[in-house]
């Protein structure tokens, strides 16, 4: 039976990005326009970091640290001290741009994509960073950069610009970092919403927060809607799995972007636990930051 229930009392500004941490048994997310990042362990246990800016999405990584996309600056957040290590600064091409939604690939590059506040024209990039702090581009013309996922066998990447409506999906060639054979997964315009984040399930199933529908979609694998959920939240964000099973899913949500949403309804920003839906999701991967914690992905062994 599927159970949906608020998880703690606190709502965010901008909730985004919940990533699942297997070792620590806790959850992440951010309030990108408080810039803070959340920890909500199994056992109750909660902590938060403050950063310098905005927050645009989080990663973990081998070390134990996290990946931490600013405004224009990528780095590392020590959770024991709360010191940020900056690694890799991004040269947005135009004005009024911020980072946004970011996902690793199963080789342990962190890609991020990039947006315009509104009036957002098509300015953004997708970004792919090494370990190094080498940056490079994957795809340019982007107005709202959302959507970032791979396939459980990372061979196919997800990637949305939320304006368009359109959900694409490009080979990726784990090896080399390459992205090509751009195609269109999925038009969410019928559903009445951009696609916001998104999570992949172990059976290769696509989740997508309809951020204006109060929804979250599943996607087979040949891009068709295999079910729709209704969520007590108006503008849930992005999903994540998670929970000693990883079968519990996780929804960020939004309540004042400072751009386009600002509503007083007091279930808007807060975090929901969706259980009961017969799925499972994947462990998160790691950002490859030069550590020997490396551990095989389970569907890539």
């Amino acid at each position: 039976m599927l159970q949906i229930e608020f998880v703690g009392e606190q709502r965010d500004r901008l909730g985004e990005c919940p990533l699942w941490d297997e070792r620590r048994q806790a959850l992440f997310w951010i309030d990108s326009k408080r810039c803070l990042v959340h920890c909500l362990a199994a056992d109750g246990q909660r902590r938060q970091w403050t950063l310098p800016h905005e927050i645009g999405s989080i990663a973990l990584c081998d070390s134990g640290r996290l990946l931490v996309a600013l405004v224009s600056e990528i780095g590392f957040l020590e959770l024991d001290s709360g010191a940020f290590e900056p690694l890799a600064r991004v040269p947005h091409p135009a004005e009024r741009m911020r980072l946004n939604d970011g996902r690793t690939d199963r080789a342990g590059r962190f890609l991020v994509g990039s947006l315009q506040l509104a009036p957002a024209t098509s300015v953004g990039e997708l970004y792919q960073l090494q370990a190094t702090g080498e940056l490079s581009i994957v795809e340019r013309g982007i107005r709202v950069s959302n959507c970032l996922a791979f396939s459980p066998d990372g061979r196919t990447l997800y990637y949305a610009d939320s304006l368009s409506h359109q959900i694409r999906s490009y080979d990726y060639d784990g090896a080399t970092g390459q992205a090509s054979g751009m195609r269109v997964f999925a038009d969410t315009t019928a559903l009445g919403s951009g696609p916001d984040g998104a999570a992949m399930d172990a059976q290769g199933h696509l989740w997508v927060a309809l951020v204006m529908k109060g929804q979250l979609a599943r996607f087979a694998p040949n891009g068709s809607l295999e079910r729709l959920l209704d969520l007590p939240t108006p503008y849930p964000s992005c999903p994540c799995f998670g929970g000693p099973g990883l079968d519990t899913l996780y929804v960020t949500s939004l309540s004042d972007t400072g751009n386009t949403i600002k509503t007083d309804d007091p279930r808007a920003g807060r975090l929901l636990a969706v259980r009961g839906t017969g799925v499972r999701g994947l462990p998160e991967a790691r950002f490859a930051d030069g550590h020997s914690h490396r551990r095989p992905h389970p569907q890539t062994e």
